[in-house]
């Protein structure tokens, strides 16, 4: 990248400066208040919806969310909007009606802990494992983001900018915890849509508004759904039913209903109806990101004719391009801070959700049982240290991938369309298995590993056709194996699944409360909403 992209003026990085220090005080202004692994871990289940559905929503919108999908637009178009829509609001929904009162009402501390009440300690043993492997992978793109920007703003190395970056999430996660995280979440959340926001609005005035935009782009990339019955015919090379099957049911309820990254920040929720709005309450936002992320891919892929070309600059430029574009002085600072704002959530949130699985279902399990509250704390915030170091190398790793969209998507491939699977089966028959469990998780991963090396690239039209595919064989494999073993081995005892399976819990009611209030109503207000956005843009 060219290191005079970013024409920064002293106003600019006052405007940096200014809240690298405000997200450093929150840390250390929290720090005396985590007083115990509740506080420090889970924010000791205390904190209101709308700020939870804020942080759940804001945990996602990192370097994938900005970078990652303003390059997606650029490069297939509105096509990219189906990962908000069929790809998220569903599996949200789904989360908050179905399976939060799973989660919350068994008092769990991560999404391990569930497995292994409702199967056993090996498979809560390798779902933690696999989990805090993804984590770091994951949290590298956030760092190798901000370190990009670092490198381009002031002209430092990418090593120096990426240790930086690593530093500054370090002080302010290993001294707040997940608290600290979910306020910074909710504030850069408001950072990211006033930072980013002119952008849309400036390209598409420039451009003659949405039809003079998208007149000067291929037909497909104006449409959801009206080019997916043939491949052949948009840029992304992939069907309905490729979208439908392998992103909207096992990508998108694999990481929306058993990513602990995003059920963590409900785990906050100060009650189960919190705990449950929360998901339903994130949708509603959900909904709207993309005219701040897929809007400016498609100016970008207007305006700049050589993007993701060969000798062009590669598409996940696409947004830092239209920032130097269109922010003069000043506003340049609250552009940038803006992007660092998303990357440091997204990493924050990788961070906080791998310190939770490695002190609980690693170290507790396997280590040491019988420690104090205050012994676990300190063990937390060294192993916010390990996911920072190891991140560190895993930002490089994502450096070698032309997309992080695309990197992102091959992960979660691997560990989180498995683990649907698991957790579908696990949570509606009570006739699974405890190893039945572990070996289908098992096999799901290791199935979707060896697709992905086995298989040419050539086979599908694009990576993102690949991972849409490859994640739906992956949970057919995780579901099959977990059926057959099922049938030959015992299940356990009905005693021992109560709140754990469908059937054998308690149902919520919540008609003594307003409509507005409870779940139901706001998740069908939702949807209704989401087919009309899908009928709009067909």
């Amino acid at each position: 990248m060219d290191k005079t992209l970013f024409n920064a003026g002293a106003v600019d990085y006052i405007v940096i400066i200014v809240y690298f220090a405000f997200v450093i005080g929150i840390g250390f202004f929290l720090k005396n208040q985590m007083k115990t692994g509740k506080d420090f871990f889970l924010s000791g289940r205390s904190i209101p919806t709308w700020i939870t559905g804020i942080a759940f929503l804001s945990a996602n919108l990192g370097a994938l969310e900005l970078l990652g999908m303003a390059a997606q637009g650029a490069e297939y178009g509105m096509l990219t909007t189906h990962f908000y829509l069929i790809g998220a609001i569903p599996a949200m929904l789904f989360l908050g009606l179905y399976m939060m009162p799973f989660y919350y009402a068994s008092k769990i501390r991560s999404v391990p802990e569930y497995l292994k009440l409702r199967y056993n300690e090996a498979t809560r043993g390798l779902n933690a494992v696999s989990f805090a492997v993804m984590t770091v992978l994951v949290s590298g793109i956030s760092l190798y983001s901000m370190g990009l920007i670092f490198k381009v703003l002031i002209g430092w190395s990418l090593t120096t900018s990426i240790l930086f970056s690593a530093v500054v999430v370090l002080i302010y996660v290993g001294l707040g915890g997940l608290t600290s995280s979910i306020y910074n979440e909710v504030v850069q959340f408001f950072l990211i849509w006033l930072g980013l926001l002119p952008i849309p609005i400036l390209g598409l005035h420039e451009l003659g508004g949405w039809d003079g935009m998208l007149s000067r782009l291929p037909e497909s990339f104006g449409h959801l759904w009206a080019t997916t019955g043939d491949p052949t015919q948009n840029a992304m090379g992939v069907s309905w039913l490729g979208i439908t099957l392998g992103l909207g049911f096992v990508l998108g309820f694999g990481y929306w209903t058993t990513d602990f990254l995003v059920v963590q920040r409900a785990f906050a929720a100060k009650n189960l109806r919190a705990a449950q709005n929360t998901p339903i309450f994130a949708t509603y936002f959900k909904m709207i990101v993309p005219f701040l992320v897929i809007i400016p891919g498609l100016i970008a892929a207007v305006l700049f004719h050589n993007l993701g070309k060969p000798g062009g600059p590669s598409y996940n430029l696409a947004l830092p391009m239209l920032i130097q574009r269109y922010y003069p002085p000043g506003l340049l600072g609250l552009g940038l801070t803006a992007m660092l704002a998303s990357f440091m959530s997204g990493m924050a949130g990788n961070i906080t959700a791998f310190t939770s699985i490695f002190t609980y279902d690693i170290y507790q399990s396997y280590i040491k049982k019988d420690g104090t509250d205050k012994h676990y704390i300190s063990v937390g915030r060294w192993a916010i240290v390990l996911g920072v170091v190891v991140s560190i190398g895993t930002a490089y790793i994502a450096a070698d991938f032309p997309s992080v969209m695309d990197y992102m998507q091959t992960l979660f491939s691997f560990f989180n369309a498995p683990l649907f699977g698991t957790f579908l089966l696990g949570m509606f028959w009570k006739r699974t298995t405890p190893w039945a469990g572990f070996w289908g998780l098992l096999s799901g991963v290791v199935g979707a590993i060896v697709l992905y090396f086995a298989t040419p690239d050539s086979v599908y039209a694009s990576p993102q056709a690949g991972n849409f595919w490859r994640a739906f064989m992956a949970w057919g494999i995780t579901m099959l194996v977990t059926i057959v073993v099922s049938f030959i081995t015992k299940p356990k005892p009905k005693e021992e699944l109560k709140g754990l399976v469908r059937g054998f819990s308690d149902r919520v009611n919540y008609k003594h409360l307003p409509w507005f209030k409870r779940p139901g109503y706001l998740a069908a207000i939702s949807f209704v909403i989401l087919i009309i956005f899908n009928i709009w843009f067909w």
